[in-house]
């Protein structure tokens, strides 16, 4: 594997979920060693950087870490600037240095919630991918956060339940939120034999790129019936983009519509809204906690496959 940005990058993702499992059963390895991981941040981050550090470190490497609000120089993206303003370095050089001192980069990036368009062209990932001589890893990106999602699949194949029926659900949240999460999970859960629906208000409908050949529901209590996973995530309209619409009812998750399933377990990336997002009973008992650790043993895998390549 050259890259991870999405599934595509990955011909075999049960051989990636199998190689996590292995890894959470058998965490070190001396395959990294004397290799450099350079994690950059555009965004904030807590499980990302903590689970991919740790997972470098299991296998043998030295990380190197920037957060580019506060730790370099304003950064210029647009190749043709005449630089005289407030941007004192450009992306191209910014790439180049990093990956002068690095063997692998990890990218994270944040949609704008400006422009739908826009964000699908991922600008910051397509330049690391342009410009690093190393392999690049997306730690999320404006459309797509596939690290996450391989996660959530080892948790899924934790449980050993074969077929299962998947509900990905919209629920509130007091902010307009990216689709990245919402997006990369359906990537990820149409490569296996789950029964997957996705469900949401009018309104809020996700990329048909995502969605094609999945059931489509307005109704949480309709699809919400026998399901094995309700996975839960917030993100903002796609007809008004990047804000939010008024919807009908209540679409907060609470036990009474967890109980709807069958004997349902309920995901969520992290970090939820308590109370908003889902009441305390359901994230209290959920696989919330489990998803999260499972983000070190994910980004092993990758790692691993990068370093093997």
């Amino acid at each position: 594997m050259k890259k991870f940005t999405s599934i595509k990058d990955c011909p075999q993702p049960q051989k990636l979920i199998e190689k996590a499992l292995h890894y959470k059963q058998n965490p070190y390895s001396n395959l990294g060693e004397k290799k450099t991981l350079g994690l950059v941040f555009f965004n904030p981050s807590l499980r990302t950087r903590l689970s991919t550090q740790k997972a470098a470190y299991n296998l043998g490497m030295n990380v190197l870490v920037i957060n580019v609000s506060t730790d370099g120089w304003q950064i210029e993206m647009e190749d043709g600037a005449i630089m005289n303003q407030g941007t004192q370095e450009h992306i191209k050089e910014a790439i180049k240095v990093v990956s002068a001192y690095c063997d692998i980069i990890g990218v994270r990036t944040f949609a704008k919630l400006q422009n739908l368009a826009e964000d699908g062209e991922e600008k910051v990932l397509q330049q690391f991918l342009k410009y690093a001589d190393v392999p690049v890893i997306s730690l999320e990106s404006t459309s797509l956060h596939p690290l996450q999602s391989l996660a959530d699949l080892v948790s899924i194949a934790e449980t050993k339940i074969s077929k299962p029926k998947v509900v990905l659900s919209w629920a509130p949240h007091p902010k307009a939120l990216p689709h990245a999460v919402a997006n990369s999970f359906l990537e990820w859960i149409k490569s296996t034999d789950a029964e997957v629906t996705v469900c949401h208000p009018e309104g809020y409908e996700l990329n048909p790129m995502y969605t094609a050949g999945l059931t489509i529901s307005h109704s949480q209590e309709s699809a919400f019936k026998n399901a094995d996973f309700i996975y839960c995530k917030s993100w903002s309209s796609s007809k008004e983009y990047g804000s939010h619409i008024p919807v009908k009812g209540n679409w907060m998750i609470d036990q009474q519509k967890m109980a709807l399933g069958n004997n349902t377990k309920f995901m969520h990336c992290l970090p939820i809204r308590r109370n908003v997002v889902a009441s305390d009973e359901v994230i209290d008992h959920s696989m919330v906690y489990q998803q999260a650790a499972n983000r070190l043993w994910a980004a092993q895998a990758v790692l691993s496959e990068i370093l093997e390549s």
